[in-house]
């Protein structure tokens, strides 16, 4: 295949347009969309830049894991709106456009992917690890997906847009030691990030230990299970203040390895064909929702990147 597997973490890009651009953006009876023109302009810039053989927008199936809440119950826990639904706190104005998000890559032709009791960041990981005939290309706004980066047996790169399209950045092996001073391969990024903590998702990490400190760690024993096996056997090479921290937080070591990790072995639910498609599966309806909604130019761009001229 001439082009990559592109693999879109659809939450993460729908969300970052939804704050990027002002709810202004509204269809003609005056419902905000500017999540939905925002991401169907992202993925006609991604189409259009990064030439897909195959394209899947991969959804959340499942924002808050049983299985990650039963290690960690603190897991996302901050962003719960209502617990006996297990359901995440959207803004009121995000909610709706979802449905519009989905009807819209229907009616284009484009597949999507979701699995069961997982989140989307483990549909990528397990669509990625099962890759063998393509160059793999995640787009995200989730540094968590760089744990999947590799270069064989076939290459897989994260396209970062934590910034925007204009200052996206392709992080692979390479580029993640050099931005983190980490041995070249994604685990050692998840490694990273059980030390490190996340607040934003409830991950405490291990207590006086940052980033820089995460990574050096890392780096000096090659793993985070070589780190902990070095403190138990009282090695001369772990600091004492670091020792102290990973008795103390012994529990949460032994429990966040499996909320931080991506599974690659999700069982994955998939709609439609992930060869990108040289015409649009529907334009009438296409055309219907962009009236509908005032989606203008951004579907434009989209219609034009599937089927240029």
């Amino acid at each position: 295949m001439s082009g990559p597997l592109v693999l879109l973490d659809s939450a993460s890009l729908y969300f970052r347009s939804f704050y990027a651009l002002p709810e202004s953006m509204t269809s003609p009876d005056g419902v905000p969309v500017n999540a939905v023109r925002g991401f169907a302009g992202m993925i006609a810039q991604v189409v259009t830049e990064r030439r897909p053989s195959r394209l899947v927008a991969c959804l959340d199936a499942d924002w808050r894991p049983a299985f990650r809440v039963a290690a960690i119950p603190s897991y996302k826990a901050q962003r719960v709106a209502d617990p006996a639904a297990n359901a995440e706190e959207v803004p009121d104005t995000l909610t709706p456009q979802v449905p519009i998000i989905l009807d819209l890559l229907d009616a284009l032709g484009i597949a999507t992917a979701e699995a069961a009791g997982y989140e989307a960041d483990d549909v990528i990981g397990t669509l990625a690890h099962a890759e063998a005939d393509a160059p793999v290309e995640i787009i995200t706004g989730d540094r968590d997906l760089f744990q999947c980066v590799r270069d064989t047996p076939t290459p897989v790169r994260v396209v970062y847009v934590g910034r925007g399209w204009s200052k996206a950045e392709v992080i692979g092996p390479a580029e993640l030691a050099a931005r983190y001073g980490l041995p070249a391969h994604g685990p050692a990024y998840a490694d990273m990030a059980v030390l490190r903590g996340d607040p934003s998702d409830g991950l405490p990490g291990i207590t006086g230990i940052g980033e820089k400190t995460a990574a050096k760690l890392i780096t000096r024993f090659g793993s985070l299970q070589a780190l902990v096996d070095a403190a138990a056997a009282g090695s001369k090479d772990v600091p004492p203040r670091v020792r102290t921290a990973l008795e103390r937080d012994a529990d949460y070591l032994t429990k966040a390895p499996v909320v931080v990790a991506v599974a690659t072995d999700a069982e994955c639910a998939r709609t439609g064909d992930p060869v990108l498609p040289h015409a649009v599966a529907d334009v009438d309806r296409v055309r219907a929702l962009q009236e509908r909604w005032g989606l203008g130019s951004a579907v434009d761009r989209l219609l034009k990147a599937i089927t240029p001229q």
